[in-house]
């Protein structure tokens, strides 16, 4: 908490699934373009006769229905050829981001269920390839944050917890736990 608060980041439960919200569709844009391209950032174009390549970043400020606005950088391509599917050109509202993101975060999914869950909310059909490099970029943001350094000691550590309706094979509520500890310095 101290490191974060030293570099400035708020630790609210809206700031992280804002965070968390603009982290997936920023990878999967970048994976999109990757796809459209057929070559990863930063390696060699395979296809001599295409000199189509990245070409930068241009901002979009999109509304979602859960965490609201959000900021995000929609890569380019050279000859301007590419049309995102998850966020189309001209489209300044997500729907059922929280859906996606869920989905996208929950371990047990398989690709082709991601994969339908994209079609499904975007009208889109997304490789099982670029599912497999989204969420490969994400769980690794998450892990590297769920195994980040906690203080030692906490003055004080607050427990809640809420319960939300899981489908899996049959609707029921499961608990979702938030503890937030306090340390010496009261931060």
């Amino acid at each position: 908490m101290t490191q974060a608060k030293e570099q400035g980041l708020d630790l609210s439960s809206d700031t992280l699934l804002k965070t968390l919200t603009q982290d997936i569709i920023q990878a999967a844009l970048d994976e999109e373009l990757t796809d459209h391209l057929g070559y990863p950032k930063h390696a060699e174009n395979p296809n001599q006769t295409s000199q189509n390549t990245r070409n930068g970043y241009r901002t979009k400020r999109i509304l979602t229905d859960t965490v609201g606005p959000i900021d995000i950088k929609v890569p380019r391509d050279r000859d301007g050829s590419f049309e995102p599917t998850i966020v189309p050109k001209r489209a300044r509202r997500l729907k059922n981001v929280d859906e996606i993101i869920l989905s996208l975060a929950a371990k047990g999914l398989t690709y082709g269920d991601i994969a339908a869950h994209f079609e499904q909310i975007y009208g889109a059909s997304i490789s099982k390839d670029t599912i497999s490099r989204i969420t490969a970029t994400v769980l690794d943001q998450m892990n590297e944050w769920a195994a980040r350094p906690l203080e030692t000691v906490y003055l004080a550590v607050f427990i809640d917890a809420i319960y939300l309706k899981v489908r899996e094979g049959q609707v029921s509520n499961r608990p979702f736990y938030v503890a937030m500890g306090v340390n010496v310095e009261g931060a």
